[in-house]
């Protein structure tokens, strides 16, 4: 007997379009040999369809649109994931279609609430378990969380599964799938049942699905290892009711897989949402050049635009670098000068501005004069801002609201100054693109005459390890200064990091890579008296 993964790229509230995906991995799959064909979770509507799941109407949509697809099915059993409104209750549920009719259905267990999910807010609990027998075999029915607690695939073990097939919309972070690995071996320890893991993958606003579904025996050893980053059809062999092994295709880990998983963010929110092209104004800066490097590599070069706009304080070497770097990608750029705009505000704010001090207030005005420019480009173009911000700099506020800020979608925006440093790095491995100065040279906003980032911040190494420690760990002050780091350089970052909430809620998506970005796993109020100091 033969069982297919189908590793699929949905796209949310897209019903005919990912029904008609799934009917034709079933025929593709049918057509291998396959008896079985799974899909991830909520593969019918997408993944996660958030207050879509509060709508009636969605519901009645996604039923007509499973209907219709078990209509397709034929000489395959086909499990799909769906949302599945009963009564006044709403579950997240995985259906059997077979020969044009739903069989039965499974509704989920566990309801994860915390990170990035709040399933709890749109569905009720699941508590029956449910089996498909092929040949012999019982097959139980797990979603997502589900293993990644002991209950659901204990009450599948009891109904007589030998088998555990599991839906996943798991989002991709870091070292993600080692976790995965860890939790479904715990599974397998705690039942004795093989697991097929079928997984999501593609972009869906911040979240990233990286796929990499896999297959463990019932002693825990990996049988099966499909592509991360790629749509995938997979096949697995059972004989006797033992898993054959099979495909074990490599995983990426480290600079590698954040740089697809930053590709594949690009791609998908770019695509999904019909944008023509993006467009970013290039510095000379690590952070623009590597957002240039994604944005090609992700899009192809005749979609991204980079403009460099150069004002008094600029370097010639951050021009001249900028002009090798779109020779090397081949992308279309221009020059704007910012002087005459910068003058003339200056001119009309001069009579305001009598006897006051220069400041941080005309380093902004530059900033937000490229914002400007770069979203008068956009709705010229129709093409999408991207910003070049990273992580640390979203931390601690060094960033420009309505300027370097302005834009559609944060390419960096859980990417801390030092992975920038590594994936610049990484990139040029795979075939130079980004000119060395770029990486080598102190990192400057260019906003003042001789100005550096590390003028008015502590060093990045120190930086990011702090902001680490509070916002992916939420370490306190005491903890953080436990573990080396000097009392004053903790107590001015989190000051900094507390301040900025109200930059922060304004900032645009962007992709998530770590356990915890700026996004939705970071809900803190803007207006707040508490201070973690303990």
């Amino acid at each position: 007997m033969k069982i297919a993964i189908a590793q699929m790229n949905c796209t949310v509230g897209d019903l005919a379009g990912n029904t008609a995906k799934i009917a034709d991995y079933a025929r593709r799959a049918q057509a291998q040999g396959a008896e079985i064909l799974l899909t991830p979770e909520l593969s019918l509507c997408g993944y996660p369809p958030e207050d879509l799941l509060l709508r009636d109407g969605f519901y009645r949509a996604c039923d007509q649109a499973l209907f219709d697809l078990a209509q397709q099915v034929q000489g395959i059993t086909l499990l799909v994931g769906h949302p599945h409104l009963v009564g006044e209750e709403r579950f997240n549920a995985a259906s059997i279609l077979r020969d044009g009719k739903i069989v039965a259905t499974y509704h989920k267990h566990a309801l994860p609430n915390h990170s990035v999910f709040d399933e709890e807010r749109y569905f009720a609990h699941g508590s029956e378990p449910c089996l498909i027998e092929m040949d012999g075999v019982k097959f139980g029915i797990n979603i997502c969380a589900d293993v990644w607690h002991e209950q659901a695939a204990i009450r599948a073990k009891e109904a007589g599964a030998q088998i555990l097939l599991v839906l996943n919309a798991s989002p991709y972070h870091f070292n993600k799938q080692v976790t995965r690995y860890d939790t479904i071996r715990d599974r397998i320890g705690d039942t004795g049942l093989a697991v097929v893991y079928a997984n999501m993958v593609g972009g869906q606003d911040e979240l990233v699905f990286d796929g990499a579904s896999f297959v463990m025996d019932n002693a825990g050893k990996l049988t099966h290892q499909f592509a991360a980053f790629d749509e995938v059809l997979g096949f697995v062999e059972v004989k006797d009711g033992k898993l054959v092994p099979g495909e074990r295709a490599k995983v990426e880990k480290d600079e590698a897989s954040i740089y697809r998983a930053l590709c594949l963010g690009v791609r998908d929110y770019i695509t999904k949402n019909r944008f023509p092209g993006v467009l970013l104004g290039l510095s000379g800066g690590i952070d623009s050049a590597l957002t240039l490097a994604v944005a090609v590599d992700a899009l192809g070069a005749d979609k991204v635009r980079a403009v460099m706009m150069p004002s008094p304080y600029t370097a010639q070497i951050s021009i001249d670098d900028s002009r090798e770097m779109v020779k090397l990608l081949g992308v279309r750029y221009e020059e704007l000068d910012i002087l005459p705009a910068f003058t003339a505000l200056q001119d009309t704010l001069s009579p305001m501005f009598k006897g006051l001090p220069t400041d941080t207030t005309e380093e902004n005005l530059q900033a937000r004069i490229r914002g400007v420019l770069l979203m008068a480009l956009s709705n010229k173009s129709g093409s999408l801002v991207l910003t070049t911000g990273n992580k640390s700099e979203m931390t601690v506020g060094y960033c420009t609201l309505y300027g370097d800020m302005a834009g559609g979608f944060a390419v960096l925006k859980d990417v801390s100054k030092t992975w920038v440093y590594r994936l610049s790095n990484y990139r040029n491995t795979l075939g130079r693109v980004i000119p060395e100065r770029i990486i080598t040279r102190p990192p400057s906003a260019e906003l003042k005459p001789d100005q550096t980032d590390q003028d008015s911040l502590p060093p990045y190494d120190v930086l990011d390890a702090i902001m680490a420690y509070f916002v992916e760990k939420n370490l306190s002050i005491a903890e953080i200064i436990a573990r080396g780091y000097a009392e004053a350089d903790v107590q001015r970052v989190v000051k900094l990091i507390r301040i900025n909430e109200y930059k922060r809620r304004q900032a645009p998506v962007g992709v998530r890579i770590t356990d915890r970005g700026f996004g939705k796993d970071w809900r803190y109020p803007i207006t707040v008296r508490y201070q973690d100091d303990f």
